[in-house]
């Protein structure tokens, strides 16, 4: 009997632990496999509820996390952890999913150490460096690196193949991110924030905001939350959830606006499995997440994307995603529509999800115990 393949999986953020839990999950089913779950804390206390979620303890902690922390700290300490943990303890491949800096150093780290890297979620582009910053140049970065390129869809293939990557070294899984949110939805919900019980008792409609991109900071998440306020005062009968990222640049933006109006739920940043579950509670859900734009359609749900760009078109393509920028007219305009017409409610309501089945972990597990073991 072979010795099992020694897996790295990376992790820094709330997003990175949700989508890399179904792989590592799946992995640590299979006896073919030994996985070391390295989180480098990139973010902090989101990262441990989500690993706490899904019941995952990391094998090492890089802890990197300090108050106002800049791209070059974050980069600069996780690269010097997880040198040392590679020279602690090899392995046959390094596995990270999507843009964060976590992601980019992982894979660089990887090649430091002559070992083949898997990126979970390859392929995501809006082909402007800066729209969002830094994530699109840390995925354009982490492609060249990478052994295995596990992309969501077929847009995301192309995009690769465009680039040069060779396809033989390209898979279409689906994205890990929709395993994740179909696991957390079956569980019971366990949550006693007011803001999220008041929602969900609430008899009208719920209008559900997320908003943290560094570049709607300033102006153009404060015409958002305008445009936002606007629809409270239109629509008597629509309640705002609002979770609030702790960035202090983001609240400075959102409550001086919305936190006295009397419809606005305006909260702590949601654990995953309470957000899930006001994804499936919300009618129509305004949000620069890129995670959100993967999630909402699961359940049906229209999403307007406060973004110029996105590096998710399936979900416009399909329907389920519209584009509307920050302009605060716009918003407004968009949102009123979905509001008042049913049939182009329906319509979003309706398209299917071009993200993936609930298997994509699965996928990637077969995909590398055929290569690594054939």
């Amino acid at each position: 009997m072979s010795e099992p393949i020694r897996v790295v999986a990376v992790c820094g953020t709330r997003p990175d632990a949700i989508k890399m839990a179904p792989v590592v999950r799946a992995l640590r089913e299979d006896p073919a496999f030994t996985v070391r779950l390295i989180a480098t804390g990139q973010h902090r206390e989101m990262l441990d509820q989500v690993l706490r979620l899904f019941e995952l303890t990391p094998d090492v902690d890089l802890n990197i996390m300090t108050p106002r922390q800049t791209l070059t700290e974050i980069t600069l300490r996780t690269l010097e952890g997880l040198d040392r943990a590679l020279q602690e303890s090899p392995a046959d491949v390094v596995l990270a999913q999507g843009d964060t800096t976590t992601t980019f150093v992982a894979a660089l780290a990887a090649f430091y150490h002559k070992i083949p890297f898997g990126h979970v979620e390859a392929g995501l582009r809006t082909y402007d460096k800066y729209q969002p910053f830094p994530e699109e140049m840390n995925r354009r970065l982490t492609a060249p690196i990478a052994e295995f390129h596990f992309a969501p869809t077929e847009t995301a293939r192309e995009n690769l193949r465009r680039e040069g990557i060779p396809d033989a070294r390209i898979w279409v899984t689906g994205n890990t991110g929709i395993d994740a949110v179909q696991w957390v939805a079956e569980q019971s919900l366990q949550s006693d924030d007011p803001a999220l019980q008041r929602a969900l008792a609430h008899s009208g409609r719920v209008l559900l905001l997320t908003t943290h991109r560094r570049e709607n900071w300033g102006k153009p998440m404060g015409a958002i939350a305008r445009a936002v306020h606007d629809l409270l005062e239109r629509f008597d009968d629509l309640l705002l959830l609002a979770p609030m990222h702790r960035n202090p640049i983001v609240r400075q933006s959102l409550l001086p606006i919305l936190g006295d109006h009397p419809r606005a739920a305006l909260t702590e940043p949601l654990d995953y499995a309470p957000f899930v579950h006001a994804m499936r509670r919300a009618d129509v859900i305004l949000t620069d997440s890129g995670g959100v734009q993967e999630e909402a359609p699961a359940f049906g749900k229209p999403i307007l994307v406060l973004r110029e760009t996105t590096e998710r078109p399936e979900g416009v393509a399909a329907g389920a995603a519209k584009l509307v920028g920050t302009d605060r007219t716009r918003i407004v305009q968009e949102a009123t529509r979905l509001l008042t017409n049913p049939d182009a409610y329906a319509q979003m309501a309706r398209a299917v999800n071009p993200y993936g089945d609930g298997r994509a972990a699965q996928r990637i597990r077969t995909i590398l115990r055929q290569e690594l073991r054939p």
